[in-house]
């Protein structure tokens, strides 16, 4: 895993030991922020289901404000706050080791780019959009990217969200949602 573009490109991130984390591969990623490029520079990012913090830290080099990574796993926080050192100013980042749907119910501000990147297949995608849909956590003309096994459907928000494009990477599958 390394850091693609920015002012941190071609950095090396530590990686968790094991099968429990999925990362985002380079092509997804290089994609996703090729699709999000005018939507990163000086926006509040948050990349919930963290992981090793790769999104966040990818939007951290390209710009970001501000980045909040949450993820339950104690193991996971630390590389997290680890990566996101390598790339960016402590001033710049958060790492929060909590639950994601407890997370966004605690009504945590607003948020120009969200980042949702759950485990596939185990529900929370859709916990964490009707979460981030009754809490309205994303800011105007913010942007949910959300990636998922390609036979995955995502739902309906309703307003003031709109699901967006879907784009296919072999066996994954990147929705956006708009908030108007």
């Amino acid at each position: 895993m390394r850091i693609v573009a920015g002012t941190a490109r071609g950095r090396k991130l530590k990686e968790l030991p094991g099968l429990d984390t999925r990362p985002t591969t380079d092509k997804v990623k290089e994609s996703m922020f090729n699709i999000v490029q005018f939507d990163i520079e000086g926006r509040r990012v948050l990349d919930l289901f963290a992981g090793t913090g790769q999104l966040g830290c990818e939007a951290l080099s390209r710009g970001a404000a501000y980045v909040t990574f949450v993820d339950q796993s104690r193991e996971a926080a630390r590389v997290v706050k680890e990566n996101a050192a390598l790339v960016a100013d402590p001033d710049t980042f958060e790492v929060l080791q909590r639950d994601a749907i407890g997370f966004v119910e605690s009504r945590p501000g607003k948020y120009g780019l969200v980042f949702l990147d759950p485990p596939y297949r185990t529900g929370l995608m859709e916990k964490a959009l009707e979460a981030i849909r009754a809490i309205d956590i994303v800011a105007e003309h913010g942007i949910i990217v959300c990636e998922t096994g390609l036979d995955e459907t995502l739902p309906t928000l309703g307003d003031p969200y709109e699901m967006g494009r879907e784009y296919r990477y072999g066996k994954i599958k990147l929705t956006l949602y708009h908030r108007r």
